[in-house]
């Protein structure tokens, strides 16, 4: 489940990327061929050219269309220009902040890739027209920048998700570590000073692992990358004239849910006197669900990452909320004092909590597992297709005719992206000289994590790089977190349970999810730079600032909402932080084997281990179209442990946008991004001067509490005595 976000253009997780046009996915993931991508979507031709030939200027592709827009295309020198990193950096705080509230609350990060590119589309936008109309204008703003500035945004703010301040790092600390060994004293706090140097020393090593394979990836192979490519056609739709208006639409309706979704935040702080008050505890469906965790919480950024989802995950989320908290967790419940002990306190890892996590990690580790699998046997399949593509291409013209000749689009693309070219010795001289400073240096981080350990991670990590990219250029499917676990379980099981292996195996999940998830991502934006015209260097130039920023960024966030919220990591938290707790136990199982597992804690396991492998194996054998109503095995396992709360709010999104569609889908497809990256971005802006409150010790004036009929009887007798 983590990706990316992050991951970084996806939740970070297990399943798919969630989809920043699912119009424009689909099509996409359709049309495999790219000469066929290009007659599949329809660009509106420009109003200067609107004449008596109308007929004909439809017919244009988009690359005709910006070719009378435009003279000449922007050297990759001017496509980075200061105003671009300007604005990156503003919005990649903003986006900080709400990756990092997703990420400590549920683990899902919806796409953010669209909201990055409409955002700098507004502001640069803005900008120079104001300059324009006072004639300083140098430079006009173009879908290059454009580009610059959604690839530094999203490099920047996925870092707060490929950081792991929600799962191996925080994992690591002592909130999260006691919780399950109380007498432990082997574990590593968070401190902004590590972190940041462990995050530059490790972040950048991905980026250089599979620059040498962008001609590979992108030319010869033609690999679809679904989200750098629907990001693609937006940025092109934004930058033509009736692009550009609909971008504004967009934008007002971004602006209005955000500022709704703000000051609700606002109003609802005003409630909150203790932990039990306000509408985030408002029992919906009566106190004894409530009690369980069934309410709906009126938090409008999972209404907005509802919107976000398909479909089927918020009704996986659901499902897996009322399997465990419905039927599974009170029935266990009934065997206290046989399976477990009585006195036990309910957050002990050998009570009841004890089965909320493992079986959470059966289904997590099972549908990882099959994922992983399915997705690298689909890599080499793939790989070995395009090879004997390429060679069949390759024959003499008098065996072999061309059958496909490059498209007008694809010509010019082509021709630009191998423009400027980025040398393979810079490629590997950055990796080999990245990996030596990064081996002196982690071992001083984390003295359990060995130089040996380092170099045998930095030998296989360009192969699993290059598989996570090839496999997400194929499925849009994003396996940083599969990689990272299995990390987990090599060098723990290699350092073993006397020498620290819990801390080493988290250190080196870290290693090895920054090197694959950042691999990925990076050949997501050659892809985006390549259907937009950007250099290649400047995509690789702004994706290396951006993950600088991000390098300092995200820690500084992540540092405002640790010291804001002393409980964090806590079940009774208002940031849990799951998949921490998930990781840990995730270490601790893989180097001291099942010993603290209660009673039919590990059948139980084995059984849903199963079962997320046949749900997989069921639905992938129906087919698409036929697999609709069954649930994906890794969003049901989160509310296993997290509760069904934030899975409710979802499941509103998902309806609203669901009778939206019913009502009047074109609207829904082009507004619906915009309205619930509002939502999210709105609440998520409140996270700032909360967390301001929170360090100064104000407190809210009220609280509005729910009590049943008889508990109320009590106080207003206790009170009138």
């Amino acid at each position: 489940m983590h990706k990316k976000p992050h991951s970084k253009r996806f939740i970070h997780t297990n399943i798919p990327r969630f989809l920043i046009s699912k119009k424009a996915v689909e099509m996409e993931m359709e049309n495999r061929n790219e000469d066929k991508v290009e007659s599949a979507v329809e660009f509106p031709a420009c109003d200067d050219v609107k004449t008596n030939k109308k007929d004909d200027e439809e017919e244009l592709t988009v690359e005709q269309i910006f070719e009378k827009k435009e003279k000449e295309e922007p050297s990759w020198k001017k496509q980075l220009t200061v105003r671009a990193f300007v604005v990156s950096f503003l919005l990649s705080i903003r986006f900080a902040f709400t990756v990092m509230k997703l990420n400590l609350t549920t683990g899902f990060i919806p796409s953010l890739n669209v909201t990055a590119g409409l955002l700098g589309f507004f502001f640069v936008k803005t900008w120079t027209k104001l300059l324009e109309r006072s004639g300083m204008l140098r430079q006009p703003f173009t879908r290059q920048e454009n580009t610059v500035i959604q690839t530094c945004v999203v490099a920047s703010s996925g870092i707060a998700y490929s950081g792991g301040f929600a799962s191996y790092l925080l994992a690591m600390s002592q909130r999260i570590v006691q919780q399950s060994d109380k007498n432990s004293t082997d574990y590593k706090n968070p401190a902004l000073g590590w972190i940041i140097g462990f995050l530059f020393v490790v972040s950048f090593l991905g980026l250089f692992s599979v620059v040498p394979l962008r001609k590979i990836m992108i030319i010869d192979f033609k690999l679809t990358y679904p989200s750098g490519t629907a990001t693609a056609h937006f940025i092109n739709g934004f930058h033509t004239p009736q692009g550009a208006k609909l971008a504004k639409k967009q934008i007002r309706e971004l602006g209005k849910y955000l500022s709704f979704s703000f000051l609700w935040s606002l109003f609802q702080w005003f409630f909150t006197a203790t932990d039990e008050c306000g509408f985030q505890n408002f029992p919906t469906f009566g106190l004894k669900a409530f009690q369980n965790k069934f309410y709906f919480d009126f938090s409008a950024t999972y209404v907005g990452v509802g919107m976000m989802c398909p479909h089927i995950v918020n009704v996986s989320l659901l499902t897996g909320g009322i399997l465990s908290w419905g039927l599974m967790w009170p029935l266990i419940e009934t065997r206290k004092g046989h399976w477990y002990s009585a006195t036990l306190d309910p957050e002990d890892i050998q009570g009841l909590r004890g089965y909320k996590v493992f079986i959470a990690i059966a289904m997590i580790l099972g549908d990882g597992l099959y994922n992983i699998t399915k997705v690298l046997s689909q890599t080499i399949a793939g790989l070995n297709n395009k090879i004997k593509e390429n060679k069949t291409m390759n024959l003499p013209l008098a065996n072999s005719p061309i059958k496909n000749p490059l498209s007008f689009d694809d010509e010019r693309r082509t021709k630009l992206f191998l423009k400027d070219q980025i040398p393979n010795w810079f490629a590997l001289g950055g990796y080999i000289a990245i990996a030596a400073i990064s081996t002196a240096i982690l071992p001083h981080i984390f003295h359990h994590l060995k130089w040996y350990h380092i170099i045998v991670l930095y030998i296989f990590a360009p192969i699993l790089a290059f598989c996570n990219a090839f496999g997400c250029g194929l499925t849009d499917w994003s396996l940083a977190s599969a990689y990272g676990k299995i990390a987990i379980f090599t060098i723990g099981a290699w350092a073993g349970s006397s020498h620290g292996g819990i801390l080493a195996g988290l250190a080196a999940c870290g290693v090895m999810m920054n090197i694959v998830s950042t691999a990925s991502d990076l050949m997501q934006d050659f892809k985006t730079g390549y259907m937009t015209l950007a250099s290649p260097r400047s995509m690789f130039v702004s994706q290396v600032i951006g993950t600088s920023m991000g390098c300092i960024i995200a820690p500084c966030v992540f540092w405002i909402f640790y010291k804001a919220s002393p409980d964090m990591g806590m079940s009774t938290s208002e940031y849990p932080a799951p998949y921490a707790t998930a990781y840990y136990e995730i270490a601790k199982l893989g180097v001291e084997g099942f010993s603290a597992l209660p009673k039919q804690c590990l059948n139980l396991c084995y059984a849903f281990f199963a079962a997320s492998i046949v749900i997989n194996l069921i639905r992938d054998g129906l087919g698409k179209k036929r697999s609709w109503f069954i649930p994906l095995p890794m969003p049901m396992a989160l509310p296993f442990f997290l509760g069904p709360t934030f899975a409710i709010d979802m499941c509103v999104g998902s309806l609203i946008l669901y009778i939206w569609q019913k009502r009047n889908k074109d609207s829904a497809d082009a507004l619906a991004p915009a309205v619930a990256s509002g939502l999210i971005c709105g609440d998520g802006l409140w996270a700032i001067p909360y967390s301001i409150l929170a360090l100064v010790g104000a407190k809210p004036p009220i609280c509005m509490k729910f009590l049943s009929r008889k508990t109320n009887n009590k106080v207003d007798s206790f009170l009138g005595s």
